[in-house]
């Protein structure tokens, strides 16, 4: 296994643990194995030396422990049921909806850039759009408060 020494939580470790969060809960969706398997096979197979591994875990665990309620907060924002939604902004929209709920210590906007950024990254062409428009819907009703200012 890799260093287990814990990497500060910085901007850029957190984005780096999206990024592997994203792959991880990707592959949970599709193989539905335990996300404990798939955690240790991510820190084994990885480079996760400048990775938050403790914000990965919690990404990783926190998603499937509250998907009914992620999947509740994500449905009134989409044109679509879920289950239409592809499985990379399926993983991406989850991430974030934890995040907006579980994480008020991180500011809604950089969640919503950093899914659209991953939406960029791994999901179809103007996927990031379709991700921006659920997420700043989803925002606004949890942050409601945090949201109004802007």
């Amino acid at each position: 296994m890799t260093d287990q020494t814990p990497v500060p939580s910085t901007p850029a470790a957190r984005r780096k643990a999206r990024r592997f969060a994203l792959q991880a809960v990707y592959q949970w969706q599709l193989s539905k194995n335990d996300v404990g398997d798939i955690e240790v096979q991510f820190l084994t197979d990885n480079d996760m030396k400048k990775v938050d591994r403790t914000y990965f875990h919690e990404l990783l665990h926190g998603v499937p422990a509250r998907l009914s309620e992620l999947d509740a907060a994500l449905q009134p924002a989409l044109d679509r049921p879920l289950i239409e939604v592809s499985q990379v902004e399926k993983a991406i929209l989850r991430i974030s909806a934890f995040e907006l709920l579980a994480r008020p210590d991180v500011p809604w906007r950089v969640i919503i850039n950093e899914g659209i950024e991953l939406a960029k990254v791994f999901g179809a062409d103007d996927s990031f759009k379709y991700v921006n428009g659920v997420l700043d819907k989803v925002a606004r009703r949890l942050r409601t408060e945090e949201v109004r200012g802007f």
